[in-house]
């Protein structure tokens, strides 16, 4: 069934987008930074748009602002406020939202004051604070268009899963941010809104797809966000921005009543997860889901409360240098240098984690991504007219599997993650040590591998995407000389095109990887690597 034209149905989407920001928070053209000025995260503390308590408020991270919002010191109102101006002004500055709901937002979080000034307690843990949420995470009477033009005018009926969840325990949600058409390119880009771009230097990606948020939380335009990761979707924008996230086992967290890009597709499954600016903020809202038992609400969730953790005194870290498909670039094969050096030095045990098995859980992942022939992506574009996103080719050429080879699919990959827990049991090693991508962060447009994240959700392996304290020097991390032998026609290009200027000073994100189910001991481990790396 048709529903329009996608061009008239992604111009009037972005209209109402605009036409949703008041006046009042909208940077005026004055103050506004030129459009090549390339960083612009520091643009709230030097314009003079922001009052001293706006800043104050939206540079706290959330358990900073958690107990004044529940003693009352903060008013949710004021923190809600301070959080959509700046969420708007990060807009403006990147386009990373995809709808808001302000009013919605102000009027909840009244609500929240209200009845704290009643009761003297809070609702629950989240207690007026603002959470931004990915794109695809139903609210009511919203679009999720997941950057389908087909999408648009198609507000939700009812609430993911999590949202209710958040929601009990007193978020407050204001904005839904971008995403790449159907969540299924690495950066984040679609016909619908356009490129999300990266506030540290806007000629290069957030990442994706959940790159709005990556966007959004770097600017300071969130204390804390919500996406989604079905091959890296969490851990590439996490590092492209050098922000904190947890890529959770399947059923851990509540997935249900969100919308999807492929309905149905479940050979590997689309988990989410946080989205941070520090480690503790990352603990508490895991703890916090969890706690609220999802398993009462999705069925696909598992009845495993949050454990308490001790690890040894001494890891035994296995470092994986490179996927035997790509070569990290310079400055990330020099943040892994540095990090086993450190803990070397402070006694843990690494060992070396062959790459052999990396191509193969690659390839199951591409299988499965077009086991449908393309078809469900190729539905929602048609509906409307609107073309295939060059990033996208794969879905225009591929073939659709028939039941019996798809349950050989599931075969394979029961095979396989068969074969990776043995190799690691018999390593007996605590966690995987490797980068989050072969990037710190790219320019638009180059984003050509997710074969260090998509191997783990293939294995469904918990997995933090963590900021690794080097920053990109183009003095240093010089581009491989003409003397090295690419592992591939990928590695080739990717090399290639690595550019020291144009990612000079920023931050590179490396990657811990632990077993299934093993979300609080990934955090733990996380915690040690970071005080060594300190």
């Amino acid at each position: 069934m048709s529903k329009g034209h996608w061009e008239d149905l992604a111009a009037k989407k972005r209209k109402e987008l605009e036409a949703s920001i008041p006046a009042e928070w909208r940077i005026p053209n004055h103050l506004l930074p030129p459009a090549d000025q390339d960083n612009v995260t520091s643009f709230p503390e030097e314009s003079g748009w922001f009052t001293p308590e706006e800043l104050a408020i939206t540079s706290q991270t959330a358990l900073q602002l958690l107990p004044k919002l529940a003693s009352g010191e903060l008013k949710s109102e004021a923190v809600t406020r301070a959080f959509c101006k700046r969420a708007v002004a990060a807009h403006q500055l990147t386009n990373c939202l995809s709808e808001t709901c302000f009013d919605r937002a102000i009027s909840t979080a009244k609500k929240l004051d209200e009845h704290l000034a009643q009761t003297g307690k809070p609702v629950g843990p989240l207690h007026g604070l603002p959470i931004s949420l990915k794109d695809n995470f139903n609210l009511i009477g919203l679009d999720s268009t997941v950057g389908f033009a087909s999408h648009v005018g198609d507000p939700a009926k009812y609430e993911s899963i999590l949202a209710d969840l958040l929601r009990e325990a007193g978020a407050v949600f204001y904005v839904k941010t971008n995403v790449p058409t159907a969540m299924m390119i690495a950066e984040t880009v679609n016909n619908v809104f356009g490129r999300t771009v990266n506030p540290l230097n806007r000629k290069l990606t957030s990442g994706g797809s959940s790159g709005g948020e990556s966007a959004l939380i770097a600017f300071k335009g969130s204390p804390l966000g919500v996406g989604t990761d079905i091959g890296g979707s969490l851990r590439i924008p996490a590092a492209c921005t050098g922000i904190f996230t947890l890529r959770p086992s399947f059923g851990r967290f509540p997935t249900l009543r969100c919308r999807s890009g492929m309905p149905g597709q479940e050979a590997v499954q689309s988990v989410n997860g946080p989205l941070t600016r520090t480690l503790a903020d990352l603990e508490f809202y895991s703890k916090t889901v969890v706690d609220a038992e999802p398993w009462h609400y999705d069925p696909r969730c598992l009845p495993i409360p949050w454990r308490s953790v001790s690890l040894p005194s001494k890891l035994r870290i296995a470092v994986m240098w490179d996927d035997g498909m790509a070569l990290p670039t310079p400055p990330v094969t020099r943040a892994l240098r540095r990090a086993v050096k450190s803990l070397e030095a402070a006694g843990h045990e690494v060992v070396e984690w062959s790459s052999k098995d990396q191509p193969d859980g690659q390839k199951l992942l591409d299988r499965m991504f077009v086991a449908d022939g393309g078809k469900a992506i190729r539905r929602e574009l048609e509906r409307t007219g609107e073309p295939l996103r060059p990033e996208m080719a794969m879905y225009g050429r591929a073939r659709e599997l028939g039941g019996l080879e798809y349950w050989q699919l599931h075969l394979d990959r029961q095979e396989y993650q068969k074969r990776y827990l043995d190799r690691w049991l018999q390593a007996k090693i605590d966690a995987i040590l490797c980068p989050t991508t072969p990037y710190s962060s790219v320019e638009n447009g180059k984003f050509r591998h997710v074969g260090y994240t998509g191997v783990y959700n293939v294995l469904d392996y918990a997995c933090i995407s963590f900021p690794s304290g080097v920053t990109v020097d183009k003095s240093v991390d010089l581009a491989l000389d003409d003397t090295y032998k690419p592992l591939s026609d990928l590695d080739k290009a990717i090399q290639a095109e690595y550019n020291p200027d144009s990612v000079h000073g920023m931050p590179v994100n490396l990657q811990l990887v632990a077993q299934r189910l093993e979300e609080e001991k990934c955090i733990e481990m996380c915690k040690v690597v970071l005080d060594v790396l300190s």
